[in-house]
């Protein structure tokens, strides 16, 4: 659903890569918006600034005050998963990752495989404050994106959130972490060396984990324990969520942030923890697929299945009902382009299950807008 079903030559490919959660180990086990504020009277959530960050550059010392901002933001988390041997013994590993404080009453941003089949989880602040037994609300059914909830709280410091939309290829960006699960930030500063790459992460036990799209790659190093920790602009936006580093050297990947606000509008507006499609197969339009299948498109989501038998068009999902046919090609969502600024399921993740979004579409030689009503990804639909 609201995926790519074909892997293209002109995808960057790591055959293995590390999610940089790191697992002190007791058993052998590893696992534009434009301008919103959203206030009530327990949270605030703020989703970007009256400028786009991601034009802006680092200046001396100015590294340091980003640093200084974003850092009481950023948290350690802690897990424990026990699990049963074949003896019937049971065994306890734990692990320690990064998240980032979202809304002012407790909500933080990590990766699910983070926080996945864990028995407890711990939140440690950056001034050293610390909640046991921590819930998960919810993760993502598409990516690697999980929140966590601290309860009772009402001033936590927040990240601001940005516009990962608009990133470019060599705009100056920082990672922020908690390396080697020590419990203290760590600061690494880099650029954005691509955008839309496609992975497939593994843990550290060196098994294959899932395969990830539409990432940000960035030579800002993430270290072991990063995951789940912002990659920042030099405005002090987020906007990443970092999610693997590899073997060689000085590659890294993060989740586009843009991607997760639709599934944090909605877990804070009503609690759930739902994240919206469209319910679409589709391939991504490169200058390759558009030669293989003879389209008129430099840009878009081509939505065929290459005679697989799932239907490029699920029956019944919000794009059945809008009128979306096999071999449409959407070339926009909301006026913004697809391609450069994410492929169809990543831009849909900027949106809220019950949001209408217009899709602009070219069919043979006619073009024509569509307006869908989005729903929540059905759970019980494998991926």
């Amino acid at each position: 659903m609201d995926k790519r079903n074909k892997n293209n030559t002109n995808n960057f490919h790591l055959i293995v890569l590390t999610v940089a959660c790191v697992t002190a180990v007791c058993s052998v086990f590893a696992l534009g918006f434009s301008i919103y504020n959203y206030n009530n009277s327990s949270a605030r959530v703020t989703w970007g600034s009256s400028a786009d960050g991601n034009s802006a550059n680092f200046t001396d010392g100015s590294i340091a005050d980003v640093a200084s901002k974003v850092s009481p933001s950023v948290v350690s988390i802690t897990t424990e998963t026990r699990t049963m041997g074949w003896f019937g013994q049971s065994s306890t590993s734990t692990t320690a990752g990064t998240g980032m404080i979202v809304s002012s009453d407790g909500y933080i941003l990590t990766n699910k495989h983070v926080v996945e089949g864990a028995n407890k989880v711990n939140v440690i602040l950056d001034d050293g404050t610390e909640y046991e037994n921590v819930k998960v609300v919810g993760t993502d059914p598409i990516n690697d994106v999980a929140f966590i909830k601290i309860n009772d709280v009402s001033d936590l410091p927040a990240v601001t959130l940005g516009d990962s939309k608009t990133m470019n290829v060599g705009q100056q960006v920082i990672a922020i972490g908690n390396a080697l699960g020590q419990f203290q930030n760590t600061v690494t500063e880099g650029i954005v060396s691509g955008l839309n790459r496609s992975i497939t992460a593994s843990d550290s036990s060196g098994y294959s984990y899932e395969r990830l799209t539409d990432l940000i790659q960035t030579d800002a190093a993430i270290n072991s324990g990063n995951s789940g920790g912002p990659l920042v602009n030099a405005a002090g936006q987020v906007i990443g969520l970092n999610v693997a580093t590899s073997s060689a050297n000085d590659i890294g990947f993060a989740i586009p942030i843009s991607s997760v606000k639709g599934m944090l509008k909605q877990i804070i507006n009503n609690g759930k923890a739902e994240r919206a499609y469209i319910g679409v197969n589709y391939v991504t339009v490169t200058p390759d697929v558009a030669k293989e299948y003879k389209l008129s498109v430099k840009n878009g989501g081509y939505v065929h299945t290459d005679g697989n038998s799932t239907s490029p068009v699920m029956s019944g999902s919000p794009a059945d009902k809008a009128g979306v046919k096999p071999e449409d090609i959407i070339t926009a969502i909301n006026g913004v382009e697809v391609g450069k600024a994410g492929s169809i399921s990543a831009l849909i993740g900027e949106y809220a299950v019950g949001d209408i979004v217009q899709l602009h579409i070219k069919r043979g030689d006619s073009e024509l807008n569509l307006n869908v009503t989005l729903e929540a990804y059905p759970i019980s639909t494998k991926r």
